[in-house]
């Protein structure tokens, strides 16, 4: 009876196809090159750039310990990535268990490394123990040299695997140590492997305002850009960095350092006369902008003291308003590091902070010396008693215009310009919203559209500069009120937005490709940065990008979507660039529709000033149809980056602007004036 099921059993295995044979073992680090995005997240650029990241924390971790004062990262002529760093040296002998040496076991088998262990690192970022070893899965080749014992030890990899044992590769100074890996990235595995220089830049020098102590260079062979990042000022100096672009009335940050229970925390703060808060927050110098227990404990601290400050010295009138967190935290630009030898995340993305203790030590600790500095400047308490206060009475007044905008619905905004063409299906998972750059372009998109999962809502002229404006003003603007509306989730960044309620899985912003259009686009990102960050952070914000030429050759059309894309058409079809460019102008002719064509020997090129020139078919055929069209996923890679740049291009100060053009001048191609 036992053979006869047997046989049925095997008989159903080869009909199914699926038998012991289908059940795959993937041994080593095959699993990471199987399914990378479970450890760095995607296959992207920022994935890419994760990497860089990895190696570098293993050398923060050190300088944590205090066994690490310089770190340097160069981008090598061939996009190789080189880490340098003067910490102990990762060990390189024998592994007891493993037996092999331990650097090839801290390089090739997860869940290793010295991390797990309280005597060798007190605190950490890493705590997973799959950092470099993900890395070199993920590396095309990687090379790491260990300088300790007065030695120099050296393996090599590809795709993870050792290549040959550690190398005993000469001798050095007794006192030089430290580690060198230089890997190059699999461009099998990522989309990109091209590293931007401004993107770890931006993240070494955010790690050296955490670490005072540590003098951090990044230097790219490519282009030959360098900088050296050392901030004795620590994070006094970062949140001066934050604020470059805003006046403050406090002369300097107000910085509150303590310890309890082997968790050090730091705090640095100041008012600004923005009306956004910017609070950045780190645990191990890991960015946790998802926040956690030691946010928690820093907004109670500052909420409890400055009210009772305010109350015992009669500047608030508890008759008159109440004043709530929001109210105390506008125009404060904070940095927030707590050092925790336990660290509990919440989730993978080490992006939130679970320590329940860390809440009540951060509130002790803040709350105290918050209490001593208001106390000996009450000058500076006062003004920043009345600029909460300031701040009370606009919330008051926008709390009135939301609940206006709650009372009225979509219809009844039917006499703005700016009118929803809804779609039909309403699942928000399959439905996307275009917020269309001019009536002009908005009627094209309408006709164009797929009516089942499309909607349009054209948006007249400008929206309004939500960076110099306060909620209450904000909410007054008749184009944003209709995007609130037509969104349906609400706004802000706490509890009054709502993704569930989320009526788009995609928002789209179409503008024109000129400066006009760029400038609405920047507009509009502002706005949902400062007012609906959350549609950033889940991947619902998009930009379009439509052609900039349409290329005619005998009976076929062709799109390019920037000046490169056009020479690579051209070169198939054996156009040279060359005699595009000697065609006369008595061969440009601009059309009805505004087309700007340049005509030549079996050749037309038109260039489009904007998405009005197109018709519904060609707006349909090259931006929206989701088989044909490209569009850009808009991220968060730096919460400081971002703020500042919005802050720069959208703010009161015209100084820092004026800069940023100057030094981003040379960048800027195809400009329309």
């Amino acid at each position: 009876m036992a053979d006869k099921k047997s046989k049925v059993d095997k008989k159903t295995e080869v009909k199914d196809g699926y038998g012991a044979e289908s059940i795959q073992v993937l041994k080593g680090l095959e699993h990471v090159r199987k399914r990378p995005a479970m450890y760095i997240g995607d296959v992207s650029s920022r994935g890419l750039h994760h990497l860089a990241y990895e190696v570098v924390d293993n050398s923060i971790d050190e300088a944590l310990g205090g066994f690490c004062d310089k770190i340097s990262l160069t981008i090598n002529k061939d996009n190789s990535i080189t880490v340098v760093d003067n910490g102990r040296g990762i060990p390189t002998g024998m592994h007891p268990t493993e037996k092999k040496s331990a650097l090839e076991v801290v390089m090739t088998v997860l869940n290793a490394g010295g991390k797990f262990d309280r005597n060798t690192y007190k605190v950490s970022g890493g705590l997973h123990g799959v950092g470099v070893s993900v890395v070199n899965a993920l590396s095309k080749w990687l090379k790491v040299e260990v300088r300790r014992e007065g030695k120099i030890f050296t393996q090599d990899y590809k795709a993870g695997v050792p290549t040959g044992p550690v190398k005993e590769a000469g001798k050095v100074n007794i006192k030089e140590t430290g580690t060198t890996t230089t890997f190059m990235p699999d461009d099998t595995i990522f989309n990109t492997v091209n590293f931007k220089f401004e993107i770890l830049e931006d993240r070494l020098r955010e790690l050296a305002y955490l670490n005072k102590e540590v003098t951090i260079t990044i230097k790219d062979e490519r282009s030959k850009k360098q900088n050296i990042f050392h901030f004795e000022g620590g994070i006094k100096e970062f949140v001066k960095y934050i604020d470059s672009a805003r006046k403050s009335f406090m002369k300097e940050p107000i910085f509150i350092k303590g310890e309890r229970d082997n968790t050090q925390v730091e705090v640095a703060f100041q008012y600004n006369e923005s009306y956004n808060d910017n609070i950045f927050t780190y645990v191990n110098d890991i960015n946790t902008h998802e926040g956690g227990t030691h946010l928690v404990g820093f907004k109670t601290a500052l909420t409890r003291t400055l009210n009772n400050y305010g109350a015992k010295a009669n500047i608030i009138k508890t008759d008159k308003i109440q004043l709530t967190g929001d109210d105390f935290r506008e125009g404060l630009s904070c940095v927030i590091s707590t050092k925790v030898p336990e660290p509990q995340f919440e989730g993978q993305t080490k992006t939130k902070l679970g320590n329940s203790e860390v809440k009540s030590i951060v509130e002790t600790i803040v709350g105290e010396q918050l209490q001593e500095y208001l106390e000996e400047n009450p000058s500076v308490a006062k003004k920043i008693i009345e600029k909460c206060l300031r701040a009370a009475e606009a919330r008051e007044a926008a709390r009135k215009a939301r609940e206006l905008i709650r009372r009225k619905n979509a219809l009844e905004f039917s006499g703005l310009p700016g009118k929803l063409a809804d779609c039909s299906i309403s699942d928000p998972d399959h439905c996307e919203i275009y917020l269309v750059e001019g009536d002009s372009a908005g009627g094209s998109a309408k006709q164009g559209r797929d009516r089942r999962f499309q909607a349009i809502l054209p948006l007249k002229g400008k929206i309004l500069n939500v960076e110099k404006a306060r909620m209450n003003k904000v909410l007054e603007n008749d184009e944003i009120k209709s995007i609130i509306t037509a969104l349906g989730a609400g706004i802000g960044n706490s509890d009054e937005f709502d993704e569930s309620k989320l009526r788009y899985g995609k928002v789209i912003l179409m503008c024109d490709a000129d400066v006009d259009g760029s400038h609405i686009r920047t507009l509009l990102l502002t706005f949902f940065y400062r007012h609906m960050k959350e549609i950033i952070e889940t991947g619902r914000l998009y930009i379009a990008q439509p052609p900039l030429y349409k290329i005619k050759i005998a009976k076929e059309e062709h799109y390019a979507y920037d000046e490169n894309e056009k020479d690579q058409i051209l070169k198939r079809f054996k156009i040279s660039t060359k005699t595009v460019k000697e065609t006369v102008p008595s061969e440009t002719e601009v059309t009805e529709t505004g087309e700007v064509v340049t005509k030549g020997k079996g050749f037309a090129i038109s260039r489009f000033k904007g998405l009005g020139e197109m018709n519904p078919e060609q707006l349909w055929s090259t931006t929206m149809n989701p088989e044909t069209r490209t569009i850009l996923q808009v991220s968060i890679d730096s919460a400081v980056a971002a703020d500042k740049v919005f802050e720069t291009l959208m703010g009161e100060e015209v100084e820092p602007r004026r800069a940023f053009i100057e030094k981003n001048a040379k960048y800027v191609k195809n400009l329309d004036i």
